[in-house]
């Protein structure tokens, strides 16, 4: 399941990316202080670095964690996407220790697989809603993906994820994940 929930959030980045206007890749988003640009560089970097963890190299160029401002090449996400796919289609399911670059270290397969999805769908969520499209980060999705934010969260907490929103009355499987990431699913530029 979860390699199917990574083709799924890659598909999601993907698509949100394709429907940038030009003149959306400077609008602020949810991630404070950075725009939609430098979202999009920091997604690809992510997903670099999962793949260079599993296969030792061909990393991120550039600091995800302080993207440039420059607008991505159009082939940049595309090839951070292609890459971090074939990396884990290296990787047995049911794999004890898998490499990450998290800071937790080796984690089973099926964690690590779903890290870099909830990192893939996350950021399709930031461009989406900076740029006025409909959220990809579906309830049924969310609920999947919740287990391994918990994890990881805490050693994330500091500089990746904001501190935790209380949960509203109502709220989805979505909406849950988004506030516990520190994000407010009612965001608007």
């Amino acid at each position: 399941m979860s390699w199917t929930v990574l083709e799924q959030a890659h598909g999601a980045l993907r698509s949100v990316v394709a429907g940038i206007e030009e003149s959306d890749w400077a609008l602020r988003t949810p991630c404070e202080k950075w725009n939609v640009a430098q979202v999009v560089r920091h997604a690809a970097g992510d997903q670099l670095g999962y793949a260079a963890a599993i296969t030792g190299s061909g990393g991120p160029t550039e600091d995800p964690f302080a993207p440039s401002e420059g607008r991505p090449g159009a082939t940049d996400l595309d090839a951070a996407l292609a890459a971090a796919a074939a990396a884990f289609a290296t990787v047995a399911p049911g794999t004890p220790e898998v490499a990450c670059p998290l800071p937790l270290g080796p984690l089973p397969a099926e964690t690590v697989v779903d890290a870099a999805a909830l990192d893939a769908v996350v950021h399709a969520w930031d461009v989406a809603v900076a740029t006025g499209q409909p959220s990809p980060l579906a309830p049924e999705l969310a609920a999947h993906l919740t287990p391994v934010a918990e994890l990881i969260a805490g050693a994330l907490r500091a500089f990746a994820f904001g501190p935790a929103l209380d949960p509203e009355p109502g709220d989805d499987a979505a909406a849950r994940l988004l506030r516990f990431l520190g994000r407010d699913p009612e965001w608007a530029r």
